[in-house]
């Protein structure tokens, strides 16, 4: 069997299990515990996710850009599992009965610098900046010169105009794809890393293979976080402060009942 060195241990490959769709509930009941139980931690780390969305939209609108920040609000949840690494280790420590404290915590968080997480920020924001270009190329196409220059007239066109319309729908459609190909290079692959010394190609094998391999479940949960997290940005991010704990929380369960890499 293939094998990976670790810390003086050997680790056999990441071992893929199947799972249902009540995992995926569980996994939600899960986190909402974890939040619950450490609900300071969650609102910390929900609140970097919060402030980051509030900053670029007061950016966008600084510079005369307010008709990105609809496109930039949706994507803005693309770089969620990067921000979630210490919901990740809260979970893991109150799943292995560990002292949870904020040096901790923010100490583990901010190790996964010198590892293979760092990589995995890469690709996140790669795809998060394919996303933006790939906005701006639309808007080109189907609206040219027409871009208003408020949110209120940007609204209004891809809403009320055919060009707008298709816009949108074609917009909708570039966007699933590149969200559902991050979310399956990352919804196990950022755990894993948190919890074992792997490469950042073998972690992302691995998860692409969890979804491939639980097709119904993992795209399901990954339809409720992305609809949980567009619905949270309408009162102004602020919702990101409940939904992204909770999420980040469920990612770990999810994670432990579809991998395994004992020893």
């Amino acid at each position: 069997m293939e094998q990976q060195a670790l810390n003086g241990a050997v680790l056999r490959k990441p071992q893929i299990h199947r799972i249902r769709v009540s995992d995926v509930f569980a996994s939600f009941a899960a986190g909402w515990q974890d939040f619950r139980a450490y609900p300071l931690f969650g609102i910390f780390f929900g609140s970097i996710y919060a402030l980051g969305g509030l900053f670029i939209a007061v950016m966008l609108t600084r510079y005369h850009m307010p008709w990105m920040i609809i496109p930039v609000a949706i994507g803005f949840p693309l770089v969620g599992p990067f921000i979630a690494v210490g919901l990740y280790e809260i979970s893991r420590r109150r799943n292995q009965g560990e002292a949870i404290t904020w040096r901790g915590v923010l100490a583990e968080v901010f190790r996964q610098r010198e590892r293979q997480m760092s990589w995995m920020a890469f690709v996140v924001l790669f795809i998060f900046w394919i996303w933006i270009y790939q906005v701006r190329l639309l808007m080109a196409l189907f609206l040219g010169f027409r871009i208003p220059s408020t949110l209120e007239g940007f609204a209004h066109v891809v809403t009320q105009t055919p060009e707008g319309i298709l816009f949108l729908l074609v917009g909708t459609i570039v966007g699933a794809v590149l969200a559902t190909v991050l979310f399956s290079v990352t919804v196990v692959s950022m755990p894993l890393l948190l919890e074992h010394e792997l490469d950042f190609i073998t972690a992302m094998l691995t998860s692409i293979r969890c979804v491939i391999e639980n097709p119904i479940p993992m795209l399901l949960f990954g339809a409720i976080v992305a609809g949980a997290a567009i619905g949270a940005l309408v009162p102004a991010f602020l919702g990101l402060l409940v939904v992204l704990p909770i999420a980040g929380h469920a990612t770990w369960h999810l994670y432990r009942k579809a991998v395994t890499t004992d020893p």
